[in-house]
């Protein structure tokens, strides 16, 4: 029989859904310091993860990593995937106070071991710990939210974490440029130390009286089965298919990337709710819209600066402006959603989860005209993303309601812990295959505008294919 797995510590047991007084908002007692403890936290992730790529090249430049740049980004998203899932889990099974310490001590370390770093393997070094720590803020937030508040405030809450997340992604490019410039690049990880200090402060107190679901789990020997393991093996595979998309030589990059596929797609079932790999409905289904989601979305976004830039010959200034409507529209979807969700109750979300993937799907192709079509005006791309980003905000606030409303309380942490590992594993991945695509069409004398629409037209098949996996995100009553 498997052993069961304890802990010295007995949770308390999270108590049934409740709804909110009327008149309760999430700023108000008793939520007012885990409110802002929260924002504060995912803020300064955003900005961690915006501000950094900003600087990234002069750290490189400075410090001999010109050779292996990419691995400053890949270094953080990597680790992410394993932070999220030892997170999540930890916090199933004692509660998320303390995986949620452990992930902001990490990223703090991180922080000052990457501004102190003398040389780039001690930047990696730091990126991979700052990763481990982002997965576990990440994870866990989600979380905190379905046990910390109210029903009907859990969808304004994750509108207000979508904000957090948006916001800071638009100053932090520039607050990044301007420490750099006016003090060091190292200033832009060594001044982070004190707010995440305060960020501790405003949410781990809030956070003791949370326990787990309260259930012993089943705690396999094998050290090799365990979600942690796959975690780490998924990460690795995730390393190798990107590893292989930035070769130019197709017998290379056919087998390395296979076999990166194949190493991601095994640790999957182990790291994912059952059923999520055949899509079943409920929790599983969040999970695959998140993926989506962010597929679509950020794996279209990342190369909207390029199009503009290199096909439309706008100013990089000009081209930002994309990336800041869409970023905008989605604060204001996710605003509209999470208040249209407290009038309804909750009820079809299916509905509004569809409705924000057909509309992030226009979104992407009004943008894709204004990029690829020359009788089409360049800034119809903006518009296109301004589209876009309200598509995003009303179906990624949509989905992650139902699904983190549908976990059984014992296993929160792990289908919060999933569905950002799908988010970070679509950026990944997408990014990789739209970068793929513009190099190989360089080295092969093709476009970059055929490379661009090939895909555009990839995430648009995850965006519609969003629309009509959104009716499953809750299992048919017979």
């Amino acid at each position: 029989m498997p052993e069961q797995e304890s802990t010295t510590d007995q949770p308390l047991t999270t108590p049934e859904p409740v709804y909110a007084a009327r008149g309760e908002s999430v700023l108000s007692a008793p939520y007012t310091a885990l409110t802002w403890g929260i924002v504060l936290s995912v803020g300064l992730v955003a900005f961690e993860s915006m501000g950094v790529a900003t600087v990234l090249p002069e750290i490189a430049g400075r410090l001999g990593g010109l050779g292996a740049y990419g691995w400053g980004l890949s270094a953080l998203m990597l680790a992410n995937l394993i932070g999220t899932v030892a997170a999540g889990r930890a916090a199933d099974l004692r509660g998320p106070a303390r995986p949620l310490a452990a992930g902001l001590a990490v990223f703090a370390v991180g922080c000052a071991v990457a501004g102190s770093a003398p040389n780039w393997t001690a930047f990696l070094a730091g990126r991979f710990l700052q990763g481990l720590g982002v997965g576990a803020v990440m994870a866990l937030a989600y979380m905190v939210i379905s046990l910390a508040y109210p029903q009907q405030l859990r969808a304004r809450m994750f509108a207000l974490v979508s904000g957090a997340w948006t916001v800071p992604s638009l100053v932090g490019p520039t607050v990044a440029a301007v420490i750099a410039e006016q003090i060091s690049w190292r200033g832009v990880f060594v001044l982070l130390l004190p707010l995440i200090a305060a960020a501790a402060a405003l949410v781990l107190p809030r956070l003791r009286h949370l326990g787990s679901g309260g259930v012993a789990r089943p705690k396999d020997g094998r050290w090799w089965a365990t979600p942690v393991a796959r975690s780490v093996l998924l990460a690795a595979g995730t390393g190798v298919l990107l590893a292989g998309l930035q070769l130019h030589e197709p017998a290379l990059l056919v087998p390395l990337a296979l076999l990166g596929a194949a190493a991601g797609i095994f640790a999957l079932s182990s790291v994912t709710p059952p059923g999520t790999l055949t899509v079943r409905p409920g929790v599983p289904t969040g999970v695959v819209l998140r993926f989506l989601l962010c597929g679509a979305y950020f794996g279209s976004e990342a190369f909207l600066p390029l199009g503009l830039v290199q096909l439309r010959d706008l100013s990089a200034t000009e081209a930002g402006l994309g990336l800041s409507a869409g970023a905008i529209t989605w604060v204001l979807g996710a605003a509209w959603q999470g208040r249209a969700d407290a009038r309804w109750g909750g009820r079809s979300r299916a509905v509004p989860i569809a409705a924000g993937f057909a509309v992030l799907l226009v979104g992407i192709a009004v943008m894709a005209l204004g990029i690829l079509v020359d009788a089409v005006p360049a800034l119809t791309a903006v518009a296109g993303w301004a589209i876009g980003g309200a598509g995003m905000g009303v179906a990624f606030n949509a989905a992650t309601t139902d699904a983190m409303e549908q976990a059984p309380a014992d296993r929160q942490g792990e289908a919060s812990g999933a569905m950002q590992l799908a988010q970070t594993l679509a950026v990944a991945v997408l990014s990789g295959l739209g970068g793929a695509a513009v190099s190989l069409a360089d080295v092969h004398g093709a476009s970059t505008s055929a490379a661009l629409t090939a895909t555009f037209a990839l995430t648009g098949a995850l965006a519609a294919m969003g629309v009509v996996a959104a009716r499953r995100i809750r299992p048919r009553v017979s």
